[in-house]
């Protein structure tokens, strides 16, 4: 019954990662959260593993999502050349702090962000940007690095972060998408090992992990998302911007409402 529930779990997460250019991470984490409860993990490592095991899920997930939109040619390589480093080094600082920052404060912070911006998206959608493309300016460095910083520490391969921020730069969403789902592997990768090294050697670790990352979610989890990944993505480029603005919209509504739920009761 878990082994189903899990494989279901990336079949949706697999789904959501082309479409929206996450990493699915929003539904993996907590269905592992829940499993790993179920199975009897300490409580006080349990959202460490459930995050680590989402974030070596995603790394195959991009994979699969970004091919599927470079096909497509929605990927935009220039900002990601500029981006990545930043990205990635957010990514391992975000997997070194993950135990030290207070989930509830994060989660209020994403989920303000996160209704801001969907807010936007749903009700103003034809408001104008922020600028009318992604900024060169000196501090502009510091937006990756928090996408990354961020995206690693909540066990998400970054989508729901890149793609608010590129469309309130004024990125096509398709681009934005497809340019998030790359970014995905970029804070995945380093995120995955942050947590395999961090957990090293923990006694309270169940059987079958590498650090936090649990082996058999993995083995689980990963190929239904990497399969259902494409899918996702002939979704969104069978949808006009105004729709799939919209529909990401109410994504970031319902991931918003559900981390004030989380952070406050």
């Amino acid at each position: 019954m878990l082994g189903v529930t899990m494989l279901v779990t990336g079949c949706f997460a697999g789904v959501l990662a082309g479409l929206f250019g996450i990493g699915g991470g929003i539904v993996i984490v907590p269905v592992l959260e829940a499993a790993l409860g179920f199975l009897g993990v300490d409580a006080a490592i349990r959202m460490h593993v459930a995050i680590a095991t989402s974030l070596a899920t995603i790394v195959p997930t991009s994979i699969s999502s970004a091919r599927a939109h470079h096909q497509r040619k929605s990927v935009d390589v220039e900002i990601v050349k500029r981006w990545a480093i930043f990205v990635l080094f957010g990514a391992l600082l975000g997997a070194w702090i993950a135990s030290q920052v207070h989930s509830r404060v994060l989660a209020m912070v994403f989920a303000t962000l996160a209704l801001l911006v969907a807010t936007k998206m749903v009700f103003l959608p034809e408001t104008r940007n922020l600028t009318e493309g992604v900024p060169r300016a000196p501090w502009v460095p510091v937006i990756p690095t928090a996408i990354g910083c961020f995206s690693s520490m909540m066990g998400i391969g970054g989508g729901t972060f890149s793609v608010m921020t590129l469309t309130l730069f004024n990125e096509p969403i398709h681009r934005a998408v497809g340019t998030a789902a790359l970014f995905g592997l970029v804070i995945s990768l380093p995120a995955t090992a942050g947590f395999i090294v961090a957990g090293w050697g923990d006694v309270r670790i169940p059987p079958g992990n590498l650090g936090y990352v649990s082996l058999i979610g993995f083995a689980c989890i990963a190929p239904a998302t990497a399969l259902a990944a494409p899918i996702g993505a002939r979704i969104a480029h069978g949808l006009s911007q105004k729709r799939l603005s919209m529909l990401f919209g109410v994504f970031l509504l319902i991931v918003s409402l559900r981390l004030f739920y989380r952070a406050l009761v």
